[in-house]
Order: structure tokens, then sequence, then C-alpha cells
């Protein structure tokens, strides 16, 4: 059945441009698309967007690949003795409902499992109405990609500021001064620092007689272009930020500014810090004395700065307190809420105070009892929770726009694990390495065929602005949106649902994501409120195809604080424990247990990658293969490997074999794999990512190597060794 545009760009021909976002990561990028015949004829970046101002990544063309891809799956599929077939949407709704009832009540509530993987945060729809099915199932067992990422930016955020999601971007127009540690923005295109056209951004700053830094142990794509490049050793970024603590504190360069009146316990980091001198770290880190010095040193002498931390620092052992220590160095010199330091945006459509501020502790894991933020548990502990018996044991799981089995650690056990369901139901549009295992796979929508407007990236932006996209293409008759999906398995797990439920479920179903935008928009900061006819509304968004300019990012504090005090809690309470582990990891008994043949194992990321999920676009994954191992020409010397010559990598929980890819880009003692490959198992339906199959980095990576103190996988600083294969 051929598909029909939805736009009034379009003539009677079916021609015409149709301007969105793309969708495919935190950049919200504009793009002209142009049809012709009911078909797309192009993808390019749209000049009047004001945000993006023309920008695309090679990224934004899998939104072609990904609509009209013939292994996406359009129909409800059941797996049976015979293989997959297709069922109708009410069957396989009232199936999984009936199957998701049946166990939690055999079993308790808490033997249903979910996992929500990231293009859900890309998804207005899943991002306003997903809550609902978790709320009626109301198990404890909630699992998500955040931790396997930003875990450590929320536990921060909701100590220091009260609100898990009020989380600083830097101002990046703005700034004289940029220190970017364990981040490649070229590749991610910034991350939890929504930034399109970020090559061109860094490099204004270098034109205004400014300053790049990158930190990192790989001279990245953006190390490339910056002004400077340190390597530091994986896993010891909170050892770099105490001793550049402690020469903010040493040589008196400590200077908050107004933020002054707004913090408590301003100076608790001072006899807290003092041991870590440069002196003392440098050994460990990588990093000399004199470059901390004098990065603190140019750092505090720059006009405007900022001091940002990404993946390198987050999934790691010490993640959550370098993410502490870096919001206590912007903080302690004055780079916060400040024009081109850290700021705080004013989103049009303000989720903040309609959404949770975040809680740490309330619910545990049954079986390392480890701690839940925000009512999920860390990812990490998801296998062992179906495979230990017991009460409480997880014995269904529903999965949504995820594939953990290559995004998370330990990948090989949670397959086997996911293996042992009584019953598995996948949200998605396509049969990957994880939902090989389900019973039932409910596809929605693709990117094109729904309206958008980005809930959450709006709210970590370097500007401030506002752009809504209607649907391109009109939805076939019997398709499903993912919030549909969520509205409909969550009736019917009512059993027999009562009027007021039926009544809620059908205003729900009739009136979408849009009206819920428009709330938000007419109640936000630009918005009108009761007046129809004043600020910020849908209709408003819906004549400004390109988007809206909101200007430049504001002050916010004291008063967009969610602290019951109105003040920043610097408080070490739930800092300092971990600050005596670091010490015992890396100087006490602990450091002595280390194995001096080991070599650290990082990721990497792509521009033309995204996670699992884009690797079925054939335009995205053509040319050499990008899944290969870096490694120091001295290291591989060591181990008598030449470039391009097959290894094993090997760690606790298993090893892969790759190419080798030698290059002084990365730092001796370290190797580098690209995450999100792996697509060699038996029974997945993307015939394209199985021709560039990979291996998995998280085949390698162990649920038991955690950040402690929030409980987020630490993927980066892998002990694994290395050997040749001949």
């Amino acid at each position: 059945m051929e598909q029909s545009i939805n736009t009034s760009a379009i003539d009677s021909q079916g021609q015409g441009l149709h301007y969105r976002t793309c969708t495919l990561c935190e950049a919200m990028c504009g793009v002209e698309i142009k049809t012709e015949n009911n078909k797309i004829v192009s993808i390019k970046g749209d000049k009047n967007d004001p945000f993006s101002r023309g920008h695309i990544c090679p990224k934004a063309t899998a939104l072609q690949d990904l609509h009209e891809d013939p292994d996406r799956i359009r129909r409800p599929i059941e797996r049976t003795d015979s293989g997959w077939k297709e069922i109708s949407w009410n069957e396989a709704l009232t199936k999984t409902a009936n199957r998701l009832k049946d166990i939690q009540h055999n079993y308790g509530r808490d033997a249903v499992g979910a996992y929500l993987g990231n293009p859900n945060v890309h998804n207005m729809g899943a991002m306003l109405f997903g809550k609902d099915l978790l709320h009626k199932l109301r198990t404890k067992n909630k699992f998500s990609a955040t931790s396997v990422d930003q875990l450590p930016h929320h536990v921060v955020s909701h100590l220091l500021f009260g609100h898990q999601l009020m989380i600083p971007v830097p101002d990046i127009d703005r700034t004289d001064h940029f220190l970017i540690i364990g981040g490649n923005p070229l590749a991610s295109n910034g991350s939890i620092m929504s930034v399109p056209d970020v090559k061109n951004r860094l490099k204004a700053i270098k034109k205004r007689k400014g300053k790049v830094i990158v930190i990192d142990p790989r001279r990245s794509e953006t190390a490339e272009i910056a002004s400077e490049h340190h390597f530091i050793t994986p896993g010891t970024d909170a050892l770099l930020l105490l001793a550049m603590l402690n020469t903010v504190f040493e040589e008196q360069l400590c200077s908050p500014g107004d933020l002054k009146k707004h913090v408590n316990n301003l100076y608790s980091l001072e006899p807290v810090v003092a041991p870590y001198t440069a002196e003392r770290v440098a050994p460990i880190t990588g990093v000399s004395a004199e470059a901390t010095r004098q990065l603190v040193r140019e750092f505090c002498a720059a006009k405007t700065a900022i001091c940002y931390g990404r993946m390198g620092c987050s999934v790691q052992q010490f993640g959550t307190l370098t993410q502490y220590l870096i919001m206590a160095f912007n903080i302690l010199t004055g780079r916060l809420d400040a024009p081109g330091g850290m700021m705080f945006t004013h989103p049009a459509a303000d989720i903040l105070p309609k959404s949770s501020k975040g809680h740490f502790g309330k619910i545990k894991s049954r079986v390392r009892g480890l701690n839940g933020f925000g009512g999920e548990l860390p990812v990490a502990a998801l296998a062992e929770e179906i495979l230990t018996e017991g009460k409480g044991q997880i014995k269904a799981m529903v999965l949504a726009a995820g594939n953990p089995v290559l995004s998370t650690p330990n990948g090989t056990q949670l397959d086997k694990a996911f293996s042992q369901l009584d019953f598995m139901v996948s949200i998605d549009f396509y049969r990957n390495e994880s939902n090989r295992h389900a019973n039932i796979i409910l596809p929605p929508v693709s990117a094109l065929e729904r309206e958008h407007y980005d809930i959450v990236f709006h709210t970590l932006a370097v500007r401030n602005t506002a752009k809504y996209s209607e649907a391109l293409f009109n939805p076939s008759e019997d398709a499903m949106h993912d919030w549909q999906i969520f509205l409909e398995l969550a009736y019917r797990l009512n059993g027999k649902p009562t009027l007021k439920q039926t009544l809620e479920h059908r205003a729900k179903m009739a009136l979408g994501p849009k009206a819920v935008l428009d709330l938000l928009l007419r109640s936000g900061p630009y918005g009108g409120g009761l007046n129809l006819f004043k600020g910020i509304s849908l209709s408003q968004l819906k004549k400004n195809p390109h988007g809206v300019d909101l200007g430049p990012l504001n002050a916010k504090l004291p008063m967009g604080l969610f602290t019951p005090d109105k003040k920043i809690n610097m408080s070490l309470s739930f800092f300092k424990p971990d600050i005596q582990r670091l010490e015992q990891h890396f100087f006490g008994q602990e450091s002595k247990k280390t194995n001096h043949n080991s070599l650290r194992l990082i990721g990497r990321r792509h521009v033309r990658s995204n996670n699992t999920w884009l690797h079925n676009s054939r335009r995205l994954v053509k040319g050499k293969s990008r899944c290969n191992m870096m490694i120091h020409p001295e290291s591989a010397s060591a181990l008598g490997l030449e470039n391009g010559q097959m290894a094993k990598v090997s760690s606790r929980t298993g090893s892969v074999t790759i190419a080798t890819e030698i290059t002084d880009e990365i730092m001796p003692g370290v190797i580098s794999i690209p995450h999100g490959w792996g697509h060699n198992r038996e029974g997945t339906g993307w015939k394209i990512a199985e021709k560039h199959a990979g291996v998995s980095v998280n085949d390698l990576t162990d649920e038991l190597f955690l950040d402690e103190l929030s409980g987020n996988a630490a993927l980066n600083g892998v002990p694994v060794t290395v050997e040749a294969q001949h």
C-alpha cells in the first residue's frame, strides 16, 4: 500500500518540501526533506533552522533508510514453533496483557521487568505516555539505558540542585575557554549538551582567541581540532579533578563570585582535596603536575570558561564522584549560571516542575542490593535478577526500543537470561539481538510517520529554541504509534476496567501527545497561560516549521533551584565515602592487586553510528569496517601484533576476536573498541547489520565492575588481556 504524505507544503502531485527535526541524536538538527510522487528524494540541512543553521551530520540520511527499510516490522508478530507469524493488533495486545497479568498473579508484580532503550527519549509520544504502562505494571524491576550512560549527571543534579533533570549545559557560543574531559562532541554531536554544528562552534572559540582543551585516553576527532590534548589513564579523572581543586585552593584561585550567596558548604572540599597534589596524582593519571597546574591557571584566568565531562567521565568506577568534582570546579571558579560558563535552559515546554525530582535508595535490587535511583534499578543487575531463583525473580520482560544484549555489561550473560524467560514482549520495529527471544513484537510507526517535539533535548540545549514537526507520512490504517501501544497495554492490564478508567483511556487516545505538548507550552515560561492568543502555543509553532529562536541561555539561580532553601547543596556527606574508596583503590592495598600485564579497555563513538540501532542503514555502514581494536605501537609491539592482524581480547566475562588498528591516536596500555556492534547472533532480522556484524564490546564489559556510588556501569577502564592470533 502506497503511503500518503501529510503536509501542507506538498502540492497535488505529491511534490514539495517538509521541515522537521532529525530524531537520531541529541543535536536536534533541522532537516529539509524533498519529496516527489510521495517518495523521499533528498534530505538536507534546513538553512532556516535558527538552531542548526543548515548543518546536518551523515546520520540524518538514515531517516529515509529506517522508514523504507524492507527489514522493518510493520505488523505485530508472534514467535511460534514453526517460526514468526503475523497476528492482528487486537490479538497481540490481548495476548500480551493476559500473559503479563498471569505472571504477576502467579509470581508477584516484580516478576515482570521493563527495559527502556535510548530511542524512547527521542520520541515525544513515548516520553509522555510510556509512564502509563510502567505505572500500571507497578514493578520495581524497571531498567533503562540511563545506567549505562548519564546516571551520574542525574544523581549529582538531584543532590546539588534538587532535581535530577536540572543539568547545566555549556554556553558554548559565548565561552572563551572550553575544557572537555572524556567527551568527543564531534562524534556524538554533543551529549548532555544538545549542540548542532559543534565543529564550527568549537572552531569559533579558537577564532575569538579562546582555547579548546581535550583530556582523553584517545586523541579523538574533537582532540584533533582542539588547541591542546592531554592523554589520561582511563578511570583516573576523579584524581585529576581532585588535584585541580587542590590547585584552586593552594594558589588562591577560588572565585565563586555571586554564587557565594547561593551555595551551602561552599568550601567543604578544601580539607578533603589537600592530600591530592598535582605531584602526587601525576604518576597515576599520566597528566604531569605542571600540565595539571597550568590547566587550572589558564581556566581561572579566562574571562569565561567551561569544564565539561561526558561519557569517559560517567561510565567508569568513579563516574558519579567525577561529575560532582566537575560541578564543584565550575562553582568554585564562578563558572556556573554565568554567560560563557555552565548554564541552565529555559525550555518552552518545561517538564521539570511536572516530573520526578529523583530519589536515591528507595528501592534495591534483590540479588546484590544495588540502590535504585529515580524509580529505576541499575541495568548491570538485570541478568542476575532473571537467573537467580527465588521470590521476586523476573519471569517476564517488556522491552521498549532497546537492545540491552549489545548495550549493557556482560551481554552474553544477559542473552542467556533472556532465553530463559517465561515471556517477553518487545515494542520495536526490528528483530534485534535482544528481542529475538521475544514471544511477541509490537512494531510502532517510523520517525517520519509521527509528529515530533524534543521534550528532553530542548531542556539540554546550548540555546533556548522551540520546534514542532508534523508527521511527513500518514501511517497506514493498521499501524500504531508507540504511545498508543503503551496506553492500550496499560488499559488492558486493568482486567475489567471501571467506567472512569475507560473514559480516561478514551480521552488520552483521542487527545494524544499533541494536547499534552500544547498544555506544556502554554504553561511554560514563554506561554500565555489561559490567554489563548498570547505566548507560545502548539498552533504558533505549527506556523513556524523551521523553529523559533528564544535567545541565549540566561541566569536561573537561585529561584530556578528545586532545593527547599533555594541553595545549591555542596555537602560532601554522599561523596566522602567514595573519596575514601578512591584513596584505597589508587594508593592503598587495593592498588597492589592490579594486574600490570592487563590493558585498559575504553569505548569510542563515531558520527555515522548511534549505539546499536543505525547499523541497518546502508548509507551509514558503507565503507571500511569501523569495528576494530585501536592499540598503541608500543603495546602492539610488546604483544607481537601487526596492523590488521586479528587479536583475541579477553576479560572476566568473555572474549572477542577483532582486527587490530595500530595507531598513536591512543595512549600506551589502552585499547579502544567501539560500542554497539556484534550483530552475529542467530535469529535476528536485520540483513545489512548482519553483513557488518563486528563484535560486541559488551561481551567484555563486566556487570560486577561498577561505579559503586550510583550503580552506573563502568564500561571504561575495564581490565583486559590481548593475544595475537596467528
